[in-house]
């Protein structure tokens, strides 16, 4: 089982186990992890599930696609490079350990 470490607004970190193949939304959403909203479901039509990546873990989870650029433009917390959907994010074994920083608001 992947790991997702979910860094809080207020610095705490979490690290809870993700299903193979699920998403880093559904994953927070299953251990009630605070700050992430997932109001749509994971069907890229609400940006309530913004996370800002660490930098080293973009190579490995790859770029946004069209779709999900245009949701991050209506975000509450002002994108960055680093931004990303957490419902288009998967916990495969190439992104155990991923560290995601959970925004102030969505």
């Amino acid at each position: 089982m992947p790991n997702v470490e979910f860094v809080l607004p207020g610095g705490e970190r979490r690290v809870v186990s993700a299903d193979e193949g699920s998403t880093v939304m559904q994953t927070a959403l299953s251990n009630l992890i605070s700050g992430i909203v997932g109001e749509c479901g994971g069907e890229l039509s609400c940006a309530t599930c913004h996370v800002f990546l660490d930098e080293t873990w973009m190579p490995i989870v790859g770029g946004r696609g069209p779709e999900e650029t245009d949701m991050l433009e209506v975000t509450a917390v002002e994108p960055t490079e680093f931004s990303r959907l957490s419902c288009q994010i998967r916990c495969t074994a190439e992104t155990d350990g991923i560290v995601v920083h959970i925004p102030e608001k969505q």
